[in-house]
């Protein structure tokens, strides 16, 4: 008989751990402009080598080369940089917020403000969005109320989720941004779901889900991808690949597959993978899988390859899973700093320009900080009622709820 080694597993490893010399040189990265553009229309199958490339607009001098280069205008650019400002200075407002006690949680977008940002853009009216909890750009961008995202983050008087919702977890119906779940991969179905309802009403709205990493490791990652491909459903299904999900690298999720992209493949979805830190990049591919959705050409897998700089939320400490120079050594840069040189090269925009827009930020930011606190926090002022914990759960309160409503008093 065949005498057969101990069975073992294998466990991947990222390339660092907290000590070492930051490496990325695994990391394929093409030249900006080298990823061809293939029609909206074009086959799964004969676009499968996408999947494993990165579609790169903006080169190392700030200029705009390619073939899924001039999907946006001058004043668009200028718009998206700002947007990206924006969503940074709100971030550092809050993050300071959290630590002064004012609100229990947080969780900031820094290096990953153009995936969310660039998207929105490419979004109509009334089609909806699945988002995690890192993708308040797509608020941002919208020019939407500042104010109101923070009495949700406060959950003061005028928190429109009555405090019923973990900060960040936002929910507005009417700007396409469907409440935020804090158990992910529940997007994936939901988004695909409301897609095929869209569908089977003859209307024009698409969707669009949002998962990380880590989250293509859940079943209902999987199954909303069955149905997306069975029923050709109008929808973008977005995984934001920041390299690290909490405190695991995404190695651990992306299995054998080589890309979370290329997962799309088993379902003969076509696949995007794209420069997440490329304002340009990230809306090219946004326009080109909503058009197919629009289409009846149905989903579209993009990965949106990125690095998530801060630590995974205001309880995470990353110092303690990856070296501290890690995001430093990330080698497609900050979002922010490429678009504003992109902008500074074709002389819509300069260093002095840039100061200012902060400046003028920073007051815009700071104006709405005070109003929302003005409201409330978790420290002071009016606060949500305790027994709306009962409400808007069913149509009718049934008797249980209603006892229970009356043992505690309120």
């Amino acid at each position: 008989m065949t005498k057969f080694e101990p069975l073992q597993l294998h466990v991947p490893e990222p390339e660092c751990r907290p000590g070492d010399t930051p490496d990325f040189s695994g990391v394929e990265i093409p030249p900006a402009g080298s990823v061809r553009r293939p029609e909206v229309d074009e086959d799964p199958e004969n676009m499968r080598d996408l999947a494993y490339s990165i579609v790169r607009v903006l080169n190392r001098d700030g200029e705009a080369v390619g073939p899924w280069a001039g999907t946006l205008s001058d004043d668009q650019l200028r718009d998206g940089l700002r947007h990206m400002m924006t969503l940074r200075i709100f971030d550092h407002r809050m993050m300071m917020a959290q630590r002064q006690g004012k609100t229990s949680f947080y969780m900031q977008h820094l290096g990953e403000e153009a995936v969310s940002c660039a998207f929105r853009l490419a979004l109509n009216k009334g089609d909806m969005n699945f988002p995690t909890y890192r993708q308040a750009g797509l608020l941002i961008a919208k020019e939407f109320s500042l104010k109101k995202m923070m009495c949700q983050i406060y959950s003061n008087e005028e928190d429109t989720m009555r405090g019923r919702q973990l900060p960040v977890l936002y929910s507005f119906k009417d700007e396409g941004f469907f409440s935020v779940s804090g158990n992910l991969a529940t997007q994936y179905i939901q988004a695909v779901g409301w897609a095929m309802a869209s569908a089977i009403s003859n209307d024009t709205k698409i969707a669009a889900g949002w998962v990380g990493d880590g989250s293509t490791a859940e079943g209902d990652f999987h199954a909303a991808l069955v149905y997306a491909s069975t029923y050709k459903a109008p929808v973008v299904l977005n995984i934001v690949n920041n390299q690290w999900a909490i405190s695991t690298f995404q190695g651990i999720a992306r299995g054998g597959s080589g890309t979370f992209a290329a997962r799309g493949h088993g379902f003969g979805i076509p696949a995007l993978r794209v420069d997440g830190n490329d304002y340009l990049a990230v809306h090219a591919a946004a326009k080109w899988a909503t058009e197919r959705a629009r289409r009846n050409l149905g989903p579209t897998v993009i990965e949106h390859v990125t690095y998530r700089v801060g630590g995974h939320s205001t309880s995470d400490d990353p110092s303690a899973y990856r070296p501290k120079q890690e995001s430093d050594a990330w080698p497609l840069g900050d979002p922010i700093l490429r678009l504003k040189t992109h902008l500074i090269a074709r002389g819509l925009w300069t260093e002095e320009r840039h100061v200012q827009a902060e400046a003028e930020i920073t007051d815009l930011v700071v104006t709405a900080q005070k109003e929302a606190e003005a409201i409330g926090t978790l420290l002071t002022g009016s606060r949500p009622s305790v027994s709306d914990m009962f409400r808007d759960v069913y149509e009718e309160m049934p008797s249980h709820l209603i006892e229970q409503r009356q043992q505690a008093g309120i």
